[in-house]
């Protein structure tokens, strides 16, 4: 199991750079985890997609769809001394210290490419792509 931060979750989905390490990650590894905050990032992704006309409405919605199917079982609220702890000892954000909590709390480790995330948490985090 891993958790998966959301724009790794947005690569399976839509088309990148990074969706066939995306893709390659899942078939290694199928169990995402995810803290519920997931879904609204996930949501405002594919705002902007329909924003920019890349996606529709419909196509919007069956992809957070499959995506809350990917998760179904997997999502996991998290504490929120857990995570302004991680806030407390890094210059990472809230949003962010809820996925390196809930590895925690799971004995995972997050899969980003956010380096801001990778540098602070090192024990905690793994990049989709080494760099």
């Amino acid at each position: 199991m891993i958790v998966a931060d959301t724009n790794i979750i947005a690569y399976l989905y839509l088309p990148s750079e990074f969706t066939a390490a995306a893709e390659a990650l899942f078939e290694r590894d199928h169990e995402w985890a995810a803290p519920i905050l997931w879904r609204s990032e996930f949501r405002n992704i594919l705002a902007g997609y329909m924003r920019r006309k890349a996606l529709t409405f419909e196509q919007a919605m069956s992809i957070q769809q499959a995506a809350e199917d990917l998760l179904d079982g997997l999502e996991f609220e998290v504490v929120s001394t857990d995570v302004l702890e991680l806030v407390k000892t890094s210059d990472c954000s809230a949003y962010d210290c809820e996925f390196v909590a809930l590895a925690k709390k799971l004995d995972t480790r997050v899969v980003t490419m956010d380096g801001k995330l990778l540098r602070a948490f090192p024990g905690r985090t793994t990049p989709l792509i080494a760099g």
